[in-house]
């Protein structure tokens, strides 16, 4: 997992979840064997490769998933997500670890999550219920976001969340009101400690000039946690900060740890209240093409709890539950998202292959600038290598997948491409942009495949347009 730099775990002893379909048939040829390191580093670690450039995924060839299910088709690898769960639990034995569901939800994701013992972190009713109805415990759900509707907040109340997460001073009142005078909600506060720390400045959620959270510098946090603690049907268990996604740097954690501490101490000495809990967020940074940085998970755990140990001993206070949130660090490397070529165009400056998804189903290189490292699967070329630039089917000039990348010279229309780390932020912020629905998900595990979500359809599409 050179994505998530630690020492592999034990191999997984989970049971494997039972499969739709039966063990899919391995194609001719030599028998698979481990992808090496430099070419697929970031890929998920099932992955292994055969002659004549066949790819396999948990088992499964993907050009046998694309022929089953279509294309664009995004892949999950299980056992990658689970074997990430548990490398968090073995790195955090003391904390609690919260899925973040906004990187990508579905039933089976969060059934996996909850067996592997984490628990959940969402945003809104909607990824609240889809988890809840799956059977996931509802105390181990926190819910967050910069401002919460009132269905949200219904939502939450009704099916017994563990934590809410205070973003705005008005949110103080409306819970406690919603809780009625028979209640109580645990709740934490969204504090912005000023630290910008994040891969794209879109991303950077711990600064001052942000949406998220209430700053300590100006006295908005200390403000808001006095009110709550004079509510009588609000518990606070704790604070919470977020510091932004894509960060492969520890420091700006530590000067977290530091700055929460501090506020901790002044709450124990303003109110005489020691908070039990304090919540880190995630946004652990991972490697989308190979040879970029990651956060190397061991020494953050490791300088997180002594910082905190040192922090708390200096303050006089006991040492808080620690709680983290990844959740592109969990789902981000165990995705393949695989594209089949439409038309290759050669214009005097640049080659453009075009694919059949686009920034309907990855919004991401639109919007953050993301750079990915596709390749061709499926059959071996002898051509040299050609830079290209890999572009979607839609109409805008911003719909490109990857800029300047080499693939073969003789890449062709009915070619396969799979671009690697497309588990986070994909399909979670995908669009029926252009009336073209969004790609199916299929699981892999142990050489069998089966769909957990299928292809969005024009019928689909349709049937919400109710009025002439």
């Amino acid at each position: 997992m050179t994505t998530l730099p630690l020492p592999l775990l034990a191999p997984s002893a989970a049971p494997p979840t039972t499969p739709s379909t039966a063990p899919t048939s391995a194609p001719p040829g030599a028998p698979a064997r481990p992808a090496p390191a430099d070419a697929l580093s970031v890929w998920p670690a099932t992955t292994t490769e055969r002659p004549h450039g066949q790819l396999l995924v948990g088992g499964v060839p993907l050009t046998e998933i694309a022929e089953g299910h279509g294309t664009p088709v995004y892949v999950l690898d299980e056992a990658e997500v689970r074997e990430r769960c548990r490398t968090y639990r073995t790195a955090f034995p003391d904390a609690e670890i919260h899925y973040a569901a906004k990187a990508f939800l579905c039933r089976a994701l969060a059934h996996w999550v909850e067996e592997e013992g984490l628990g959940l972190d969402v945003c809104s009713a909607g990824e609240l219920e889809l988890a809840v109805t799956t059977g996931f415990p509802p105390e181990r759900i926190l819910l967050h976001g910069n401002v919460k509707s009132p269905h949200d907040l219904e939502t939450a109340l009704r099916l017994g969340v563990g934590r809410i997460v205070i973003d705005t001073p008005a949110e103080i009142a409306r819970i406690a009101a919603a809780v009625g005078t028979e209640g109580r909600q645990k709740v934490m506060v969204r504090v912005t400690p000023g630290i910008s720390a994040g891969g794209h400045r879109k991303i950077r959620t711990g600064s001052e000039d942000q949406k998220f959270g209430l700053s300590i510098r100006d006295g908005h946090a200390q403000h808001a946690i006095a009110r709550i603690l004079d509510q009588p049907h609000l518990e606070l268990t704790g604070l919470h900060c977020h510091l932004g996604s894509q960060i492969a740097d520890v420091k700006p954690y530590l000067v977290a740890v530091r700055r929460l501490v501090g506020l901790m101490a002044r709450v124990r000495d303003a109110h005489g209240v020691t908070l039990p809990e304090l919540d880190l967020g995630g946004g652990h940074g991972i490697a989308y093409r190979p040879g970029e940085p990651a956060l190397d998970l061991t020494t953050l755990a490791r300088k997180v709890r002594a910082e905190l140990a040192e922090s708390c001993a200096a303050a006089g206070l006991p040492v808080p539950r620690l709680i983290i949130e990844p959740g592109r660090a969990v789902v981000g490397p165990a995705g393949v998202a695989v594209y089949r070529v439409l038309g290759v165009k050669r214009t005097p400056g640049r080659t453009f292959v075009a694919v059949d998804g686009g920034m309907s189903d990855n919004p991401r290189p639109a919007l953050y600038g993301v750079r990915y490292a596709p390749r061709l699967v499926g059959r071996h070329s002898a051509a040299g290598p050609e830079r290209v630039t890999v572009v979607g089917r839609h109409c805008e000039a911003g719909d490109v997948l990857a800029e300047d990348v080499p693939l073969p010279a003789d890449t062709r229309p009915g070619d396969l491409l799979a671009l690697p780390v497309a588990g986070a932020y994909h399909l979670s912020m995908a669009s029926s942009y252009n009336l073209v629905g969004r790609p199916p998900v299929v699981a892999v595990r142990d050489g069998r495949a089966r769909l957990l979500v299928r292809r969005e359809t024009l019928a689909d599409l349709r049937a919400r347009d109710v009025g002439l």
